[in-house]
């Protein structure tokens, strides 16, 4: 018998194992019943907070292949005792399992206690609830509480905060937000409809896995799709609408960042970072993503793709009021919705479509919205109708959505990192972000698209990946078919390998698939392997560039490249 505490953290959204706040505790369970290892935590759980008078709160676990995660509920204002306790639980169930020695608990509870009394903030959780009572949405963190969002707003820090008999409760008001969620596709789908929004007259902000901004202002660079980053863009007075991204990480690790938003899109879903959290499938991950869900009301709508298996399975099951797109309107679920009269976008006779009630509204041609390379880039496309179906759940009209669509450009300002395009003395030059199969095999599928002399693309992938992933991931770039394979190194982003390890499982697969030694380049890095593409092209090639790293230096230099 194996037991391993992996880690102990707060939850203050909602997530994947239920709606409280509290802690959670993920743990490594190997050869022994994992539902009794739980059990048998929850049972010293119950026993702790009866002694530590939190009787009221409850507990709850998730098992999965590898062990379980385990939650208890906690007060807002007590979530660093909350993992205390739910950690203190472990150890006491661990030495019972293992017949080892009973750790004092006693003793560490009346240290619990001395802590919690610099922890608790009875005025805090006042408010919260006075907040709840008056429909006004509340944020709090470790400094600071909020009341309304966008230029509806105030904020103080958790330690000053107003006697509740000095507020007026009409002076708050509230911005209309949405959270987008898939494998991929986000950042794209929040950039673009903030240009939607822009089109509509909105001061539109956004949070992502690159930098969390507001209007045109970029507030900070760095991965904002956790609570963190939707904090701070509601909290901006500029904010007229926002468009929330969150991924996997975030969910699972903190729960959702608000509790409630006017609508929500699932993108997709696809084989990514498995094995993180205790999701360890495909289908695990699925659900995941659809915690975004629980943050809609039942006047609220959620969007989503027709045409990913995943998604179909897991958003019935969601009970939610459903809009889904597709690009086939002769899809089932498609027709469903046309004969019920349902929401639904899809494509008919190279149009995008939106129906809703019996009605059709032409939005544009799919080949004049520049973001689908003149309807080449299948997954923009897909991009395109999600956010299509999401600005409409938000009352966005018709004519914004499709100046936001064909004033929104696959160019490094609008959506850096995705399907850039530089043009450079007759070459084509695109550089994306794609670094999981699903998404680099959407990328080469439009690639492959595309009139070309010859074909050169750049690639590297990271080191905490197996042999088999990196071999997968390859295959992926392979069905290009290219000319020129330039595989490079990412010293960044070795995690564990050395120099050389990921470009060697690399050569080896694309040998595999028959790749000949002189179609095979190594560069040290990404850098580099972009100047060896355009030194070895000829005008009418197509050069791909996966850049992982060094992205603003490639996009600088490529820059200065561009000829028209």
């Amino acid at each position: 018998m194996k037991l391993e505490l992996d880690e102990v953290r707060r939850l203050t959204g909602p997530n994947l194992l239920w709606d409280k706040p509290g802690a959670i505790v993920d743990v490594f369970i190997t050869d022994t019943d994992a539902d009794a290892v739980a059990q048998c935590w929850q049972r010293w759980v119950h026993r702790l907070l009866d002694e530590f008078d939190w009787g009221q709160e409850e507990s709850t676990y998730r098992l999965h292949a590898d062990g379980a995660n385990m939650a208890i509920s906690a007060p807002m204002d007590a979530l660093y005792t909350a993992c205390e306790v739910a950690e203190l639980a472990w150890d006491c169930a661990v030495a019972e399992l293992l017949s080892l020695s009973e750790p004092d608990w006693q003793a560490r509870l009346t240290e619990l206690s001395s802590e919690l009394a610099d922890e608790v903030n009875p005025e805090l959780l006042r408010l919260i609830a006075a907040a709840n009572d008056q429909n006004v949405r509340w944020l709090s963190d470790d400094d600071d509480l909020s009341l309304g969002t966008g230029a509806g707003v105030k904020v103080w820090p958790v330690r000053e905060l107003p006697s509740i008999d000095t507020i007026d409760w009409d002076s708050f008001t509230d911005i209309q937000s949405a959270l987008i969620t898939g494998t991929n596709g986000k950042s794209t789908s929040v950039r673009l409809a903030a240009e939607i929004a822009k089109a509509a007259g909105f001061n539109a902000g956004v949070t992502s896995t690159d930098f969390i901004r507001v209007g045109d202002d970029i507030i900070d660079r760095g991965d904002y799709s956790g609570p963190g980053g939707a904090r701070m863009l509601l909290r901006d007075p500029r904010t007229q609408m926002a468009f929330l991204e969150v991924a996997r990480g975030g969910i699972l690790r903190r729960g959702l960042p608000v509790e409630s938003v006017n609508a929500a899109l699932v993108t997709n879903v696809a084989s990514d970072h498995l094995g993180q959290y205790g999701i360890n499938t495909v289908e695990e991950l699925a659900e995941a993503k659809f915690v975004v869900a629980k943050a809609l009301d039942a006047k609220s709508v959620l969007v989503v793709n027709a045409d990913n298996e995943l998604v179909v399975n897991q958003a019935p099951k969601t009970g939610k009021t459903l809009c889904w797109f597709s690009v086939n309107e002769a899809n089932p679920l498609i027709q469903a919705q046309l004969q019920s009269g349902g929401r639904a976008v899809f494509v008919r006779s190279g149009k995008l479509i939106y129906h809703a009630s019996g009605l059709f509204e032409e939005i544009c041609a799919v080949n004049d919205v520049p973001m689908t390379f003149g309807g080449t880039a299948q997954h923009n496309i897909e991009n395109a109708l999600g956010v299509i179906g999401l600005c409409r759940c938000l009352k966005l009209p018709f004519s914004a959505i499709r100046q936001g669509l064909m004033s929104f450009s696959s160019d490094a300002e609008d959506n850096p990192g995705r399907g850039n395009v530089y043009q450079v003395d007759g070459r084509q030059v695109i550089v994306d972000f794609a670094h999981n199969e699903h998404s680099m095999r959407a990328v080469v599928d439009m690639v492959n698209r595309l009139p070309a002399s010859q074909t050169i693309t750049m690639f590297g992938h990271a080191g905490d990946r197996s042999d088999q992933d990196i071999a997968d991931l390859t295959d992926a770039v392979a069905a290009l078919d290219a000319d020129l394979y330039i595989i490079s190194e990412l010293a960044a982003y070795l995690r564990g390998r050395e120099l050389g390890d990921v470009p060697a499982v690399v050569e080896k697969r694309l040998r595999e698939k028959n790749v000949k030694d002189e179609q095979i380049y190594v560069a040290k890095d990404p850098l580099s392997g972009a100047k060896h593409a355009l030194s070895v092209s000829k005008p009418g090639d197509v050069i791909l560039l996966f850049v992982l790293d060094q992205r603003e230096q490639v996009h600088e230099w490529l820059s200065s490249q561009v000829t028209e």
